[in-house]
């Protein structure tokens, strides 16, 4: 073997190792200041495996990368979720598709589903002394709770994502427990590095970015370990952004993926600005907007149909819970509030997000939608400072298309956040500081690159397609903003 993929073989192995030994330790309620440092390990030893894939023969690295994917992908399969019991909430809407009954018209906790209660998931008596655990009226004698979060509210995942827990309860042998997710969302985030590697093959550009998200620790952990349905949206964006790259004949198609990644969970609809990137005919715009409208309507039709209630579920309590409408609520806008009268912060956000979509639709190249994607999404995270890790997969998926590493920095934030916050109980001032040093990172590799005149944006080896209808808008060049 080279010694170059020795090395890079061996960071890799390191990497894997740390990364269990994090996923086996639970210490989010115990010692979250300790399992934040496990944490940072893990992106160091990330930082050091890219640094050693750099220099790796070109015919070495498909093998390194495939391998270092699976291996990094498996490690979270090593416990159960150890940060975020969302996924329980996964599986109980999936069994309760399985009878027949609409996830949007029950809360888990009501009489009218007691009758579907796996002890698993709702365990009672002295199983009930779990930091997870929340009490629930119960269904007989003695003390019973449930591991669901939120147990007295309707779920608010949408169609496609429903459509997603349906299928893993439908396919899942009995007491499989959470097995099923993790494995499922296993396979999901190996299918993200490939269908990334396979844009990256067509735009001849490096496929060591790939690595980005093959190997980036936030996989493993929430991806896998958490089975984040986030995963699944995140594939589906890249799968509908590389498809509006080949060529604008796939418009269509592509706004279709790209409708069923916003049904999967809402966030990736901060990529449409970036599938939007050089569009100067409103007909070109319509291309990809109404098929993916189309498909999300049609997505929620049928539960819709089938449920009494409102197949939005809690999303609407949701949103007023996370603080997005009340800043003082939580760590959101934690930037701006520092210099911002808090009823400030909500519309200066949308100011400014709309004026980066605007110039991703200007200036963007429609050959590179995912930059303008990236570029929307890391400015939106960097002023909605969201505390929840897990919201960071969409992120990291569009650094490994785009290939700019420094908005790594804010996927990074995230665990800080989630982790930190809970060890100082201050998330406003941790959100402030985490975030703040990854828009710095971000800002100052932007001056770095302009003034070595490293800013043009590379064509990696793709000329303009003779089937692009028109001519596309200049492509951003020293992009002010990234």
């Amino acid at each position: 073997m080279h010694p170059r993929t020795t090395l890079a073989a061996m960071a890799l192995a390191a990497l894997t190792t740390v990364l269990v030994l994090t996923i086996r330790y639970d210490g989010y309620v115990a010692d979250p200041g300790r399992l934040f440092w496990w944490y940072a390990a893990t992106w160091v030893l990330f930082a050091g495996a890219l640094l050693a894939l750099r220099r790796v023969p070109a015919s070495h690295v498909v093998p390194l990368l495939v391998a270092g994917a699976i291996a990094v992908t498996v490690t979270g399969l090593v416990a159960p979720p150890r940060t975020s019991t969302d996924s329980y909430r996964y599986a109980w809407d999936g069994r309760v598709q399985s009878a027949g009954i609409s996830p949007y018209d029950h809360a888990p906790q009501d009489w009218e589903l007691v009758r579907l209660r796996d002890p698993w998931l709702f365990p009672v008596g002295a199983a009930c002394t779990g930091p997870d655990r929340t009490r629930i009226p119960g269904g007989g004698p003695g003390v019973h709770c449930t591991r669901l979060n939120r147990p007295a509210v309707h779920t608010i995942y949408p169609p496609v994502a429903e459509a997603y827990f349906l299928a893993v309860d439908q396919l899942s042998p009995k007491n499989a427990r959470h097995k099923p997710l993790q494995l499922g969302s296993g396979l999901i985030a190996l299918g993200v590095t490939g269908a990334v590697a396979v844009v990256l093959r067509r735009r001849g550009a490096d496929l060591r970015r790939a690595a980005y998200w093959a190997w980036c620790p936030v996989v493993p952990v929430e991806a896998v370990n958490n089975a984040h349905v986030d995963v699944l949206g995140a594939l589906l964006a890249v799968t509908g952004l590389g498809l509006l790259a080949v060529r604008s004949g796939r418009r269509a198609i592509g706004g279709i993926v790209l409708g069923a990644a916003v049904a999967t969970k809402l966030m990736p609809a901060v990529v449409l600005p970036g599938a939007l990137s050089g569009v100067r005919r409103v007909r070109d715009a319509a291309a990809v907007l109404l098929p993916a409208t189309a498909f999300t309507v049609v997505a929620y039709l049928p539960y819709v149909l089938f449920s009494d209630g409102s197949a939005f579920g809690y999303l609407g309590g949701y949103v007023e819970e996370e603080g997005y409408d009340d800043p003082a609520a939580g760590p959101r806008y934690a930037l701006l509030r520092l210099v911002l009268p808090d009823s400030w912060a909500f519309p200066v956000v949308l100011a400014v997000v709309t004026g980066v979509s605007l110039y991703v639709m200007r200036r963007g190249d429609p050959r590179r939608p995912w930059t303008g994607a990236l570029l929307v999404t890391g400015w939106a995270f960097v002023l909605l400072t969201p505390g929840y890790s897990w919201y960071a997969l969409l992120l990291v998926a569009l650094v490994a298309l785009d290939g700019r590493w420094e908005w790594l920095g804010v996927a990074l934030a995230g665990p800080a956040v989630y982790v930190l916050g809970r060890e100082f109980q201050s998330l406003q001032p941790t959100a402030a500081i985490a975030y703040g040093l990854a828009a710095l990172l971000v800002i100052v590799i932007a001056v770095v690159r302009r003034l070595g005149g490293t800013g043009a944006r590379r064509t990696e080896g793709v000329s303009t397609r003779a089937d692009m209808q028109g001519s596309p808008s200049p492509p951003m060049t020293a992009d002010p903003l990234a």
